[in-house]
């Protein structure tokens, strides 16, 4: 697991004064390159070598709302690594007090550069070691 802070800008509000919907996938995203980068391995470097991860699917579970100023720790976990995907799972709480606010979840894949499916573990097995040392399965 990897904890990312933010604190929350003013203009990712709605009417209603909460995190308008959109933005919980920007912070899975900015979560996720932060783990990235801690684990070693940023994804400027993974794309230098040729390969892309884009996501292939992403869930988000609104529990309680998050507001402008609020101060936030997303909580990332690699729940599962193959030679063709990665899993990751997101946990967003208030910094304050720990509250659950938003769950989710996002799944990628690796592409060459021209678009062709890669197999990590075999094109880059830096990378696939590096995060599969990184699953977490909670």
């Amino acid at each position: 697991m990897h904890a990312y802070t933010r604190r929350v800008n003013y203009y990712e509000t709605d009417k209603m004064g909460m995190v308008h919907h959109s933005n919980y996938i920007r912070y899975f995203e900015e979560a996720r390159i932060n783990f990235m980068e801690e684990s070693g391995y940023p994804y400027p470097r993974l794309e230098e070598e040729g390969i892309i991860s884009p996501v292939v699917s992403i869930s988000c579970e609104y529990k309680r709302p998050v507001h402008y100023p609020d101060t936030v720790v997303i909580n990332v976990y690699l729940v599962s690594m193959t030679k063709f995907r990665c899993t990751f799972r997101y946990e967003v709480k208030d910094a304050a007090t720990g509250e659950l606010r938003t769950t989710g979840q996002s799944q990628h894949c690796y592409l060459s550069a021209s678009g062709g499916i890669v197999n990590i573990q075999k094109e880059n097995p830096a990378f696939f070691e590096t995060f599969l040392s990184q699953v977490d399965g909670q």
